[in-house]
């Protein structure tokens, strides 16, 4: 019966061991700070109590907490010459991870709706994206995520393990755990693909299909606030890409390729989490304003104290 599993880890290489652990580690305090500082600014500035602001502290959450389920136990086992966890802590990095990653992707198609209402619908905005509505849509994004991580892990804890405990990776997943069960895995591949590979599929061409069409509205109504409008966009039409880009391989794409597949889960795991935040502040006007101010403020504080 087995207890625990073992990570086989990124490389064998003492060389690229430090530097990934370097990688890592800077990385991981950039999310953890970048990520903080989104989340309060949005809470400290008034002018940034809007729908769009408050779907975007929503987003630096789920990423601080989605990179947090593996990146310090990742840091930490670079010095470890055994990477074991737990059956336990297993199950729960993987019950973690679909929660937060399904939360992520409802809260991206709700950003995508507030984008489509602000632009498309401007005049009904303020109807449509009023508070109710944002605390409904959030408490969705958190309640899809729990429903999809109980499906995962229903799915997985029914999985048999009869001997092989070592995942060639540095965390525990779904497609990684499934070959090493003693049954058939063509059809356990099918079950992953057809649960979070169809759902991720579909959701991306969801949003691929909004934007589009918010992209058109915007050429076939020029003003003043377009350029504005395009900025936003870009960065919202990024963090898209950087997140599902990565999922689809990973869930829905029928041919993994191992090296290609520990680089997705690289970035995943901490390089789109810390370029959300980044691509957001850079694109932003209201958010550069605002971080000046709060920059100011402390400044200020200070030299009072």
């Amino acid at each position: 019966m087995v207890t625990e599993f073992i990570f086989l880890g990124l490389s064998n290489s003492q060389g690229l061991q430090i530097f990934l652990f370097v990688f890592f580690f800077v990385f991981y305090v950039g999310i953890v700070f970048g990520n903080l500082l989104i989340v309060i600014t949005v809470a400290s500035d008034s002018h940034l109590h809007a729908p769009m602001y408050f779907l975007l502290a929503n987003l630096s959450v789920i990423d601080l907490c989605l990179s947090s389920v593996t990146a310090p136990k990742t840091i930490a086992d670079f010095f470890s010459e055994h990477k074991v966890i737990s059956f336990k802590g297993c199950f729960a990095q993987i019950f973690l991870l679909h929660f937060f990653g399904g939360s992520e992707l409802v809260i991206l198609i709700a950003m995508a709706f507030d984008r489509y209402v602000a632009i498309c619908k401007p005049l009904h905005y303020s109807e449509i994206m009023c508070g109710n509505v944002c605390i409904g849509i959030a408490a969705a994004a958190w309640g899809t995520g729990f429903l999809h991580s109980v499906s995962q892990l229903a799915f997985a804890v029914n999985l048999p393990f009869c001997g092989p405990n070592k995942v060639d990776s540095f965390y525990c997943d779904l497609p990684r755990l499934i070959k090493l069960t003693c049954t058939d895995t063509y059809r356990l591949d099918i079950m992953v693909i057809a649960n979070s590979g169809v759902l991720a599929v579909c959701s991306f061409i969801l949003l691929i299909i909004s934007y589009t069409t918010i992209l058109v509205t915007i050429q076939n109504r020029p003003s003043d606030r377009s350029s504005k409008a395009l900025s936003t966009l870009t960065a919202h039409i990024t963090v898209v890409l950087l997140f599902f880009g990565p999922c689809v391989f990973i869930y829905a794409w029928p041919f993994p390729v191992k090296s290609l597949d520990k680089f997705l889960a690289v970035f995943d795991s901490v390089v789109t989490p810390l370029l959300n935040p980044i691509i957001y502040t850079l694109r932003n006007k209201d958010m550069k304003m605002a971080l000046k101010l709060l920059k100011k403020w402390n400044a200020n504080f200070r030299i009072n104290f």
